[in-house]
């Protein structure tokens, strides 16, 4: 999965009912105690699942039979598995030849079930039937539907544990076993699922839908989607590890229809090039890519990966950012098939690692497909943006004990994804590429079709790479938290290196060592070794500056004496990618911890923006965000910032032009599409242009008066942001109409999220507080209170809102996707009071629950961002005032 909360109105669900044979039973007299809250007490293993649902993405509920056989390990009259919000009539254990009535009830919110009997059972087989019915999620969480134009659909998101949401299972990564599964729907609808559709038929009004038993999955693999779709077919050609062609498809809503060639073809290249890496086939029989509108990422299903509309819906004439998601995370989906899917974590506790592995082969893989869009440097943006979350004292090591459900969400952040890729990406360097693919193939034949741990993919590294040092060389990064400091010093040619733990100023960490993977350059000599000692030397006699992160692979960030740090910035325009963003990561997190100077920012910044590489210009973009996001930028020096950025960035768009109207650079080169968006992007906003702003909102309202080619999409939000400036709250209405009378994957979260982020305080109060529309879906409210609570204007606003409606906003099922992120939007805020101020209104409410450590992790930033900009703000002013 490429990027939940357990409501407690379940439990009141859970506890109503009268109690009879077969249903479910009143409350449970359980003690909280006595509630396996994480895993299952392990007594009974499933052995195979046979699924009967019937599914109308019209109604409200739906309902299903399911039968599980399975072994009992000790006599017992309890059986312990999952069932969330489940309302159960039939509940039986079949055994020994007789069928004994057992009493359902839901004792826990998080979805934990008993199932008790008169009488112990015996151990041995037995088979488990159930019968229920249930509601559909509005969420994408667990069995959710959505209307798109005139039609409902119908999708699954399983992971990590909303698969009891639809129905009763042993909802743990470590169960893998087949699922048969039978999907009844109304005529003529679409049924897809993780095998091959054996046949349909017609059973009264209904469309039978059989599916081939799957190999061995655990539930949160388990896919099944209904709805009116459209589809491309076609098939990966036979490669050198697959003697057949492989069935594809491409399934989206109708609207979409048309557009699925450019996702079918990126499809197929990526297979090839999975297959080649692995050393083997596809895993599975078939492969189904499947489109959601509100699904914000993707999902590994085997044999049914689901996505975002936009991710998979796009041309060839589509933005590069747009192209380069698309190779990311398509790579990234596909090799979970092997990485995850195929080999599946023990437990919770070791997901980071499909997670971290399969963002690494996104990027790796991205690139092999499209070399022209560099989609490779994007990984160190991610790994270094993870910095940010692991520097907080409130955090996670990337590898977590997991003891209760609550705790799972929270391995599906910055640290998995951002940092535990950079780690991958590290060792892989630090090994080299072939004794690290070695080693991958060796733990997925070792485990194939079975479930692993981090310590298994340690010993095959190991192996491969005939190194036992390579262990505890990931422990030390995956079992602790923190970022390392690597301070360097120079006498001569002789360097001495210290390691700490990195800390923004006004934070004392802990101290801490790891067994650092180091590799520097001096001129053309370069030395590697492994840091596991508190201090190090090394001699580098070449001439020139210390890159004391060579490649920009490392999982560290690095301090210079005044002189280094100089030398370095004066050839930051001659670095790679990688390297460039390794510096622009290191000396603003330097300034952050009240070290590096202003100037030295400004300095590096003018020196990226003549990199070569789109990636390094970002980065000097990304340097400067860095002072305005901390409000160390009064109203006194901004009229000279803002002239800064217009100095700084006009150049690019002279040279590159701009022309708003649609597919007016098509077929260009990539890179210079970048550079002119990052240039457009920063003379506009940062800038505050007003000629090129007027020639935005003219595009803009050209586009809503119907002429469809006046504006290409890849500037619909910033064209939208100007065109809102002048046009204020009746513009909004007009926006926020014809976004929700479209089904346009790219224009209606573009348009909506312009609005969120007008800074117009009417325009924010008519959309939290007045603005009413069926069409208006639940996850696009909550990303306009995002959008609201991110712009400086009308945060303070959000934030009361979302104070006084945090209730609502977390009650039902949301997944991973919402509620345990809801705390992020108040990252924005810069002040001490202010956290202290989230500490009280919030912290209880969270106590316990997902999104408790996220709202730790809101607050620690929030202080810190307060505690830089008491200390800093007016050198920073004086400084950007008097740049000339």
């Amino acid at each position: 999965m490429l990027r939940k909360l357990f409501a407690w109105a379940y439990l009141a669900l859970a506890l109503a009912g009268p109690a009879q044979a077969g249903a479910q039973s009143p409350a449970s007299t359980l003690s909280p105690s006595a509630v396996p809250l994480g895993k299952l007490p392990g007594s009974v293993a499933p052995l195979a699942y046979r699924l009967d649902l019937t599914i109308d993405p019209t109604a409200e509920r739906f309902s299903g039979k399911v039968e599980i056989d399975a072994r009992l390990t000790a006599p017992s009259a309890v059986i312990f598995l999952h069932g969330r919000d489940l309302n159960m009539t039939r509940a039986v254990a079949i055994t020994g030849g007789r069928t004994v009535a057992g009493h359902w009830r839901q004792v826990d919110p998080t979805g934990v079930a008993e199932l008790r009997f008169a009488q112990p059972l015996s151990a041995g087989p037995l088979r488990l039937a159930f019968e229920y019915d249930a509601p559909f999620n509005d969420s994408p969480a667990g069995l959710f539907r959505v209307k798109v134009g005139e039609d409902w659909y119908s999708w699954t998101q399983f992971e990590p544990i909303d698969a009891r949401a639809a129905f009763p299972s042993f909802d743990e990564p470590g169960f893998k076993t087949p699922f048969t599964v039978t999907l009844r729907t109304r005529p003529g609808l679409v049924a897809v699922s993780n095998a091959p559709e054996l046949s349909i038929s017609r059973e009264g009004a209904l469309e039978v839908h059989r599916f081939q038993p799957t190999l061995p999955l655990p539930t949160y693999l388990v896919a099944m989607m209904i709805g009116p779709f459209a589809t491309a077919v076609s098939e990966v050609p036979p490669s050198p590890q697959r003697a057949s062609a492989l069935p594809l498809r491409i399934i989206s809503t109708r609207q979409n229809a048309g557009r699925l060639a450019f996702a079918l073809q990126g499809s197929k290249d990526i297979v090839v090039r999975l297959e080649a890496y692995f050393g083997e086939a596809f895993p599975f029989p078939k492969l189904d890519q499947i489109t959601s509108p509100i699904l914000p990422g993707a999902m590994e299903n085997a044999g049914a990966d689901l996505y975002n509309d936009s991710i998979l819906i796009l041309d060839e004439n589509a933005s590069v950012a747009r192209k380069r998601n698309f190779g990311m995370i398509v790579s990234h989906e596909l090799a979970h098939q092997w990485f995850g899917d195929l080999v599946t974590p023990a437990w919770w506790d070791d997901i980071w690692l499909n997670e971290s592995f399969a963002n690494w082969m996104g990027y790796r893989i991205g690139a092999e497909w499209r070399p022209d869009l560099k989609i490779a440097a994007g990984a160190s943006a991610e790994g270094f943006a993870a910095m940010d979350t692991d520097a907080l004292l409130a955090g996670r090591p990337i590898r977590q004990a997991i003891t209760a459900s609550s705790q799972i969400d929270s391995s599906f952040d910055a640290i998995t994804y951002g940092k535990g890729g950079q780690v991958v990406a590290m060792i892989a360097s630090f090994m080299g590429d072939e004794k690290f693919r070695n080693g991958v193939r060796r733990y997925m034949a070792a485990h194939r079709l079975g479930s692993a741990t981090s310590g298994d993919f340690f010993a095959a590294l190991a192996e491969a790479a005939g190194d036992p040092r390579i262990v505890p060389t990931l422990r030390s990064f995956t079992d602790r938290q923190g970022v390392p400091l690597l301070t360097f010093s120079q006498k001569g040619d002789n360097f001495t290196v210290v390691q700490s733990r990195y800390a923004p100023l006004g934070v004392a960490a802990p101290p801490m060592r790891w067994s650092v993977p180091l590799c520097v350059r001096r001129g053309t000599t370069r030395r590697c070794l492994l840091l596991d000692t508190a201090t190090a030397e090394l001699s580098l006699t070449d001439n020139g500056a210390l890159m004391p992160n060579t490649g920009g692979a490392g999982y560290y960030r690095f301090e210079l004496p005044r002189r280094g740090w100089d030398a370095l910035i004066a050839g930051a325009d001659r670095l790679n990618s990688s390297e460039a963003q390794a510096v622009a990561d290191s000396l603003l997190a330097s300034f952050r911890a009240g070290r590096a100077s202003p100037a030295q920012l400004v300095t590096l910044a003018r020196k990226l923006v003549r990199n070569p590489d789109n990636h390094a210009s970002d980065a000097a973009a990304e340097l400067l965000d860095g002072l305005t996001s901390a409000e160390l930028v009064d109203a006194n020096a901004t009229p000279a910032y803002r002239a800064f950025i217009g100095r700084l960035f006009r150049p690019l768009l002279a040279k590159y032009g701009f022309d708003p109207r649609a597919g007016a650079y098509a077929g260009a080169d990539p890179d210079a599409i970048q550079r002119r968006v990052l240039a457009v992007k920063r003379v506009s906003n940062g800038g505050r242009d007003r000629s090129l702003r007027r020639d935005l909102a003219a595009a803009a309202g050209s586009f809503l008066d119907g002429d469809a080619n006046a504006l290409d999409p890849v500037w619909y939000e910033i064209a939208f942001g100007a065109y809102l400036e002048t046009g204020g709250l009746p513009a909004a209405k007009l926006i926020v109409g014809k976004a929700l009378a479209s089904q346009d994957s790219e224009f209606r979260p573009a348009a909506l999220d312009a609005v969120a982020d007008s800074g117009n305080a009417e325009i924010a109060a008519w959309l939290l507080n007045e603005f009413k529309d069926a069409r208006l879906r639940r996850s696009e409210q909550r990303m306009m209170l995002g959008g609201v609570i991110a712009t400086r204007a009308t945060r303070d606003f959000g934030y009361r809102w979302l104070r006084d409606h945090l209730g609502e906003l977390t009650a039902g099922n949301d997944g991973i996707f919402f509620t345990s992120r809801l705390p992020q939007m108040l990252n924005g805020f810069c002040s001490v009071e202010r956290s202290r101020e989230f500490a009280r209104d919030l912290q209880a409410r969270f106590g316990g629950k997902t999104g408790e450590l996220e709202l730790a992790r809101a607050i620690e930033r929030v202080r810190n961002c307060g505690v830089l900009h008491d200390a800093r703000a007016r050198e920073v002013s004086n400084a950007i005032a008097g740049i000339r």
